[in-house]
């Protein structure tokens, strides 16, 4: 059954401010024992939802997330989740024993004292705070050239029980297209697993536009439970 209330939130990348926009308000910290000076966006939400624990170059990451408030705000809506989306998230991976509840800090202050002192911590805090004792990563976006044009979509079906029981949320997914536009494969990088294999099934039947040679993009599409 569709459900006229799914929305795609973005097609491309599941950004909803530009790396450059988020730097003018928000720095991305690492401990010292972090070795890489930059982040992908992708990365970046991977580490926040707990979906790796290392980045490429093997460096152990821990995410840190402040408790409310305007950075916090930006940062999720940059990450493409709303903070009840996140919370249940958590809580889901807690519940089937696949991760733990990140640390949660008060404030710009005790976000930076806690990832100088912890290996592996990543956190976020405002672009006036002061940064001693961490090092700032810079966030890569690849460029908006390199999107597929899509043509055709095919909208998810949302699943009768989620619906009645107001479950919803974003789903985000990595698609792989072909040379040709075909979707060839689809991967789940975050939100609810039966919502995500819904949004799967559906975005494999999509079709973009044909390009000079297989690329990748995200897309977020959101399930709203009324």
């Amino acid at each position: 059954m569709k459900c006229p209330n799914l929305l795609l939130v973005a097609a491309g990348l599941a950004i909803f401010v530009s790396g450059e926009s988020l730097a003018d308000n928000v720095k991305v910290i690492a401990n010292s024992s972090v070795k890489a000076d930059a982040i992908s966006a992708a990365d970046l939400r991977r580490v926040f939802l707990e979906e790796r624990i290392a980045l490429a170059d093997g460096s152990h990451v821990e995410p840190v997330l402040e408790k409310g408030g305007p950075v916090h705000v930006a940062f999720l809506e940059y990450l493409g989740i709303s903070e009840d989306d996140l919370q249940t998230y958590y809580r889901t991976l807690v519940f089937t024993g696949k991760g733990s509840m990140p640390k949660e800090l008060g404030s710009d202050a005790e976000v930076v004292a806690y990832v100088a002192r912890t290996r592996g911590a990543i956190g976020y805090v405002s672009s006036a705070a002061s940064l001693e004792g961490v090092k700032t990563l810079a966030i890569g976006v690849p460029s908006s050239s390199a999107e597929r044009k899509l043509i055709a979509r095919v909208e998810p079906d949302y699943p009768e029980t989620l619906r009645q029981l107001n479950i919803g949320g974003t789903v985000r997914l990595r698609v792989s297209i072909s040379a040709k536009g075909n979707v060839e494969n689809v991967e789940l990088l975050g939100g609810n697993p039966i919502l995500g294999e819904s949004a799967k099934i559906a975005v494999m039947k999509w079709l973009y536009a044909a390009g000079s040679s297989r690329t990748i993009t995200e897309v977020s599409i959101l399930f709203h439970g009324h």
